[in-house]
């Protein structure tokens, strides 16, 4: 099956004074690439497998372009654990970075330098594509290495709506560029497709369909955590959270029963919010 790729944004931009929107997504990441001498590909720390984009990457060695695997948001996880996972062992080199603490930004900038002075480029500029699945904190990451806010940032996924240079030092520029996903994870034909990209948070905690399945399958990834972080007795069972935390919050629709859907979506905003964490369930606690 051949996979087509559409913008996250729902507006579209302009780039050298064509409509961006009469661009397909594939030919506007491919166009970075090739222009690229080095490629940079985010991806969420958390979920590293769900937000890598296979056949960009395949592209992006294709072309013969040096890729540097960005694991942003690594303050919200065990970086011990993580180093000891086996999907990180395909993802070299990479770099640990977050834009909230700074971490990796030194080492970032010290590779991309130390890159740039190896492939000895001929032309004045050396040029650095960013990519990445949206919601992976592109523009956040080009703002922290530019040392100033060059690219648009907001909430909701899909911000940025064209190709970006933005000016790293005096010889390089950074290219940034719309998330992408595949138009095979599309919420009406495939449920576990919405339920990666609310998680992710691609899709809005208002926007989804099922927010309480979702909770469901979030807690079976992260044992414990929600109860803790809400303080409620659930032993995993997603029924339990809501129900408690529903009444507890007083989120009641006709007959005194929890408005499950209400409630579900509370706790996915602070999910996507990145509230529910392992660090701020600990930080929480400590200051008891």
């Amino acid at each position: 099956m051949r996979i087509r790729y559409s913008f996250s944004s729902r507006r579209s931009g302009r780039i050298e004074g064509h409509n961006r929107h009469k661009q397909p997504m594939p030919k506007l990441a491919k166009d970075v690439i090739k222009i690229s001498d080095i490629v940079l590909e985010v991806l969420d720390a958390r979920y590293l497998e769900e937000t890598r984009n296979k056949e960009i990457e395949k592209f992006i060695k294709e072309q013969g372009k040096f890729l540097i695997y960005v694991l942003n948001k690594a303050d919200l996880i065990e970086l011990a654990e993580v180093k000891h996972n086996l999907e990180i062992s395909e993802l070299e080199p990479y770099v640990f970075f977050s834009c909230k603490t700074k971490i990796g930004r030194k080492r970032l900038r010290e590779m991309i330098k130390i890159e740039v002075k190896r492939l000895k480029i001929k032309h004045k500029k050396a040029h650095v594509g960013v990519v990445g699945y949206p919601n992976t904190g592109k523009s956040s990451l080009i703002n922290l290495l530019s040392g100033r806010k060059a690219a648009g940032t907001a909430a909701e996924a899909g911000f940025t709506k064209g190709i970006s240079r933005i000016r790293f030092n005096k010889d390089i520029l950074i290219l940034d560029t719309p998330g992408v996903i595949s138009e095979i994870e599309n919420a009406n034909t495939n449920k576990m497709d919405l339920k990666k990209e609310a998680k992710i948070g691609v899709r809005t905690y208002d926007k989804v369909k099922e927010p309480d399945m979702i909770i469901s399958r979030l807690m079976l990834e992260n044992p414990g955590l929600f109860e803790r972080f809400y303080e409620i007795e659930a032993k995993g069972d997603a029924e339990v959270l809501l129900e408690q935390l529903g009444r507890k919050k007083g989120f009641l629709a006709k007959g005194n029963k929890v408005d499950a859907d209400k409630i579900a979506r509370y706790i996915l905003k602070d999910w996507q919010e990145e509230k529910i964490t392992r660090s701020n369930v600990v930080n929480s606690k400590s200051s008891e």
